[in-house]
């Protein structure tokens, strides 16, 4: 099994910025395909960004295309996403997920999540 666990979220005013952070442990974490998914409370969740195991594949969800980027580094088995600019309508619970799928940015083709990190964005 592939086990996740992101941390770094937190509550920040507009325009404020936030990097959050996904360890991987379980499995070799080079092989697996991973993104950032987004869940508002009542709301389906959501694509935010993805990137292949080699990162030469990356894409993300209009929203955020010019303010999130997503990064990893497989010599700590650590995904990242880089939120800049945030704004109150960014505001959800954040996941990580990880897929045996080289790449893809479909909810139902990633099998393991984490439990997830709050981003409130408020003044």
């Amino acid at each position: 099994q592939v086990h996740l666990v992101e941390s770094g979220g937190g509550v920040v005013p507009p325009g404020g910025s936030l990097r959050l952070s996904c360890v991987a442990s379980g499995q070799t974490f080079r092989a697996l395909a991973m993104a950032w998914f987004r869940q508002v409370p009542g709301k389906e969740r959501e694509f935010v960004a993805a990137m292949s195991e080699s990162t030469t594949v990356t894409g993300y969800a209009d929203p955020v295309k010019d303010r999130f980027t997503i990064s990893r580094n497989n010599a700590k088995n650590t995904l990242y996403l880089q939120m800049n600019n945030l704004k109150p309508e960014d505001t959800a619970i954040y996941y990580c997920a990880a897929s045996g799928i080289p790449y893809t940015e479909r909810e139902k083709e990633y099998g393991y999540w984490g439990q997830g990190t709050q981003v409130v964005v408020s003044s």
